[in-house]
C-alpha cells in the first residue's frame, strides 16, 4: 500500500484525491527532459508508417556497449507496437515545444522526418540516439524498453524541459564537457 505524509480529505468529501494523485505531484518535482520515442511498423499494404510517441523517462543505462532506457505505460497505443521494434529517441529542443504536444496526442506541427538505419528520427532535434531492441522488462504499469544504441548525433542548443507539469528551458552550459578533453 502506498502511504503518504499528505494530509487529505476523507473519501466522501469533494474535495478527496486517492494517494496516486499526490505521489505522481511529487514524482512531479523531478525536472526531466523531454524526448519523442519514434519508429516504424508494418501494415497490410507493406507499407512501414511512421509513429512516435513524447517521453520524459529515458535514461542511459551503460556505455559498453551503449544502451539506453525508456518507459512506456502500457495502456497508450504505440505501447504494444514497440516489441521487438528499433526506435530512435529524439532529444526535444526548447523551442521543440510543439513536437512534444504533436506525439503526446495534441497536434500542433507538422513533424519533419529524416530516414535513419533502422528506425526514423525528427528532423532538428537536440540529440538523437538510434536503437536495436536489447531487452524488455515489467515495470508495473509501463514496459522498460532497452535498445542498443547503434548510431547517434547531437547539435548545440537548450534543451525542453518538464517539471511540475510545464515545459521550461534547460540553458545550455558554455561548452560540454567533451569538448575539454
Amino acid at each position: 500500500m502506498m502511504m503518504s505524509s499528505i494530509e487529505t480529505f476523507p473519501p466522501e468529501s469533494t474535495l478527496f484525491r486517492p494517494t496516486a494523485h499526490f505521489f505522481r505531484g511529487g514524482l512531479g518535482r523531478f525536472a526531466t527532459g523531454v524526448a519523442v520515442v519514434t519508429f516504424h511498423t508494418a501494415d497490410a499494404e507493406g507499407e512501414r508508417p511512421r509513429h512516435g510517441i513524447t517521453v520524459n523517462s529515458f535514461t542511459s543505462v551503460s556505455m559498453e556497449p551503449p544502451l539506453v532506457l525508456v518507459s512506456i505505460q502500457r495502456t497508450v497505443r504505440t505501447h504494444e507496437m514497440l516489441h521487438d521494434t528499433p526506435f530512435t529517441i529524439n532529444i526535444l529542443g526548447a523551442e521543440q515545444q510543439g513536437l512534444a504536444l504533436t506525439f503526446a496526442g495534441r497536434p500542433q506541427v507538422e513533424p519533419v522526418w529524416e530516414d535513419g538505419g533502422g528506425a526514423p528520427r525528427l528532423a532538428g532535434v537536440l540529440g538523437w540516439f538510434e536503437c536495436e531492441p536489447w531487452a524488455e522488462y515489467d515495470g508495473g504499469d509501463h514496459t522498460l524498453f532497452i535498445g542498443k544504441v547503434v548510431d547517434f548525433g547531437y547539435r548545440a542548443g537548450d534543451a525542453l524541459g518538464f517539471v511540475n507539469g510545464q515545459f521550461t528551458t534547460v540553458h545550455e552550459a558554455p561548452r560540454g564537457h567533451e569538448l575539454l578533453f
